[in-house]
């Protein structure tokens, strides 16, 4: 007769959730690795567009050196970080919860022993990362057609990978209330083409936020979209300083616990859902 395996102590609970969100998040990655022709291309379209709005603020300046106290270097620089920054941040594939959905896998993955949100969500960490290597090799190519600086201060450089993870986290987060869509609809990819646009623009990855008109920039400064570019960006180069900097933080911190919060309460609908459809 075979024993049950033993369950974790209260102690070791900690430990074997971690694990297991560790192994969601490098399946993920492992995945994401495959896709070898995506990744060239992402590669590809990313010097382009570094390549694209380095020429677009070049003509903007039009050989002035500064516009509104802005130099070209500042905006050439700030174009190439948002760009690179936004292949990690925001993956070409957001979240796999809709295909899992049309495939009917989600009801094995409500019998594995961590939730599924917190699933989906290491999973799309795993997968984001996997565009780490594709940074490191895009890198040199991107400072060579753009343009890079080191940090405004020694704030700025402590200041910046928090915003990096926090940027990271609110579009994950996004991504995955985006994805639970999918337990209403089936099909999320009308829906992911429109908020790709919206975001990239209201996120500042395409033109900072202080260049944008009043009413649009107040429309981005209430938006959740600003802390996934123009924030990490913002603190690199120096536009945001001091308390400012903390501000921005706090702001970040906010929409982390605003998104999670919502996450768990549609969840909560599509859990319903999924029984009431699965008996």
């Amino acid at each position: 007769m075979i024993a049950p395996p033993a369950r974790a102590t209260p102690k070791q609970l900690p430990r074997t959730r971690l694990r297991a969100h560790l192994a969601c998040a490098r399946m993920e990655f492992r995945a994401a690795l495959t896709y070898r022709t995506a990744y060239l291309s992402s590669f590809v379209m990313m010097l382009l567009q570094i390549w694209l709005l380095t020429v677009v603020w070049r003509a903007f300046y039009d050989g002035r050196e500064e516009v509104d106290g802005l130099t070209l270097t500042t905006m050439t620089a700030y174009a190439t970080l948002t760009t690179l920054q936004y292949q990690l941040v925001s993956p070409w594939r957001s979240s796999p919860i809709d295909q899992r959905v049309r495939e009917g896998k989600v009801a094995v993955d409500l019998l594995r022993p961590i939730g599924f949100p917190g699933q989906m969500l290491a999973g799309q960490l795993g997968w984001a990362s996997a565009a780490v290597p594709v940074l490191v090799v895009a890198l040199p190519f991107a400072l060579l057609i753009g343009a890079g600086r080191a940090p405004a201060s020694a704030a700025a450089g402590f200041a910046y990978p928090v915003a990096l993870i926090g940027a990271l986290l609110v579009n994950q987060l996004l991504g995955l209330l985006l994805g639970m869509v999918s337990f209403w609809t089936l099909e999320v990819s009308g829906a992911l083409m429109a908020y790709r646009f919206v975001a990239q623009f209201f996120s500042g990855a395409l033109v900072p936020l202080w260049f944008m008109p009043g009413p649009v920039r107040a429309a981005a400064e209430w938006l959740p979209f600003q802390a996934t570019a123009y924030t990490p960006a913002a603190v690199y180069l120096g536009e945001v300083e001091g308390v400012g900097i903390a501000a921005a933080l706090g702001v970040q911190l906010v929409w982390i616990v605003g998104l999670g919060a919502l996450a768990a309460f549609v969840w909560s609908r599509a859990r319903h859902r999924v029984m009431s459809q699965g008996g």
